[in-house]
């Protein structure tokens, strides 16, 4: 106290006017001076070091070289990884909007209130489902097939695997993308699904089949996560199969589903094919482009989630970018190629087509969505241009064949899954190898053909592409069959009368039309 009153003091001097005839200092001021400024130096010291404790306590901090990783405990770094996660799930869960806006806008008028319902009760449903044993058979430890813990979120641990994540934010940033898959599903299935049966097979992919399959890639044990190690699958191939956001397991799941969908329950009562008739034949127009190109872009704001999210952590910063930057150019690539697609050879040749356009940079996104981790800008831009183009030709294939895909979704969720999914073996540029929480392990990166790697990648991602797609459509085909067979109104056709009477789908199933004359 005796040295804070001289400092003060002295502080009260030397703030007086300054005179010319001011006494100097003596020697013991001098010494009180000295003691009164480095005693304050140390109060300011011990408060930042207490601070520092105070601020470690509830956050903790980062890991440092030499320390072990802990997921369980409390650091900076498993809360940073936790909130980036959160986040990225909310953008996921935000692309349900663009989904139903994409759906409805290139839908029938009056199939646009059942598109929305639709998607309002898969959503509700998944939830329910992925609580009690969607996420237990994806994500648990069971075997190289399915998992067999954890339902109904029973019996988990804190945090899944090393990533430091809560079961619970996991568990939520994965519903998302269960939410996404079920909602592809029923793009190929618009106007002419009767609503009991939307709710019959949306039970079977959400709560059976896209998370048994999808263990087969994502699991902790999966077959296909573990070929090429030792004792499993394959050994000598070296190499496991590599999905690093889901354009297998999401978005090949979904078209294929779709898919199975379009074929049991026929094309809409009406429907003409370009290739029976030119002149009326083709897609049915949609009823609002405004909303599906608004949709549209809504899905591409939710792929920052998806893509980048799916790191699980905020140490790897390198990685998310280059996985932001990587979605951003294959978009851009595949709206364009897809556009250039319908102006030059197009059935409106000439003309700059919307809906190609809207479905070329979901191509894009969709092929993206595998490799975005382990290829290079230039390669995200070439292998989403060629998305673009798969886009343009798969729908007039699918055209061709007369099945009728109202909003594209085998062409941009199946063959772009499959594409983007094979790419990887081709594009990945032999840098990046895996994201961690801690940050990037570069150790042992991943190289394509084209970049000097051999063939070995390739090989993995063409067995793990075809394994899941032929299971998922064997599987999704007999379950829209058995529902094709049931009584009304389980089938999963709608009756005659509800698809061409006043209203369609939208009176018959629920009862209003969406643009009512008369409010």
């Amino acid at each position: 106290m005796k040295l804070l009153s001289s400092f003060f003091d002295l502080k009260a001097r030397g703030s007086q006017p300054a005179v010319k005839t001011r006494k100097p200092l003596t020697k013991g001021e001098k010494i009180r001076l000295a003691s009164a400024v480095f005693g304050g130096k140390l109060i300011g010291l011990a408060l930042i070091v207490g601070l520092m404790a105070i601020m470690g306590a509830f956050g903790g901090t980062t890991a440092h070289a030499g320390e072990t990783y802990t997921p369980h405990e409390t650091t900076f770094m498993n809360t940073a990884n936790t909130i980036w996660t959160l986040v990225a799930a909310f953008l996921v869960f935000g692309m349900q909007a663009g989904f139903v806006m994409l759906e409805a806008g290139f839908a029938r008028q009056k199939e646009t209130v059942n598109v929305l319902m639709e998607c309002i009760f898969d959503t509700c449903l998944c939830g329910f489902l992925f609580y009690g044993v969607g996420y237990a058979f994806m994500f648990s430890e069971g075997n190289g097939f399915i998992g067999l813990k954890w339902f109904f979120l029973q019996g988990t641990p804190d945090t899944y695997g090393t990533t430091g994540i809560p079961i619970l934010a996991h568990w939520i940033f994965q519903f998302a993308f269960a939410d996404t898959c079920s909602t592809i599903t029923s793009g190929a299935m618009i106007g002419r699904t009767g609503f009991r049966g939307d709710i019959l097979y949306s039970i079977g992919v959400t709560g059976f089949i896209y998370p048994i399959i999808g263990h087969w890639a994502w699991g902790p044990d999966g077959w296909l996560a573990l070929m090429g190690s030792k004792d499993h699958f394959m050994p000598g191939l070296g190499q496991n199969f590599r999905d690093f956001a889901g354009s297998t397991v999401v978005h090949t799941i979904g078209g294929v589903v779709s898919l199975a969908g379009a074929l049991a329950l026929g094309p809409r009562l009406g429907r003409i094919f370009a290739r029976d008739d030119k002149a009326r034949g083709g897609m049915p127009a949609p009823h609002n482009l405004t909303v599906a190109a608004v949709g549209g872009f809504l899905l591409w704001f939710g792929w920052y989630g998806f893509n980048p999210g799916s790191t699980l952590s905020a140490m790897d910063m390198q990685g998310i970018g280059r996985v932001a930057a990587n979605t951003t150019l294959a978009a851009c690539s595949g709206g364009m190629a897809a556009m250039f697609m319908a102006l030059w050879f197009g059935a409106t040749k000439g003309k700059f087509d919307l809906g190609y356009s809207i479905n070329g940079f979901l191509g894009g996104l969709v092929a993206i969505t595998a490799p975005c981790y382990w290829v290079s800008p230039g390669g995200a831009l070439l292998l989403g241009f060629i998305a673009g183009i798969i886009v343009w030709l798969g729908v007039n294939f699918i055209e061709w064949l007369r099945i009728d895909d109202p909003v594209g979704a085998v062409s941009v969720h199946g063959l772009c899954g499959i594409w983007g999914t094979l790419a990887i073996g081709l594009f990945a540029c032999g840098k990046y190898g895996a994201s961690g929480p801690t940050g990037a392990d570069d150790s042992a990166p991943v190289a394509g053909l084209f970049y000097g790697g051999g063939p070995s990648v390739f090989i993995a991602q063409l067995i793990g592409s075809l394994v899941i797609t032929l299971a998922t459509f064997i599987v999704a085909f007999a379950m829209m069959k058995v529902i094709r067979l049931l009584p009304h109104p389980w089938n999963l056709r709608v009756e005659e009368k509800g698809e061409t009477g006043p209203g369609g789908l939208d009176v018959f199933e629920h009862g209003i039309d969406a643009y009512p004359s008369q409010i």
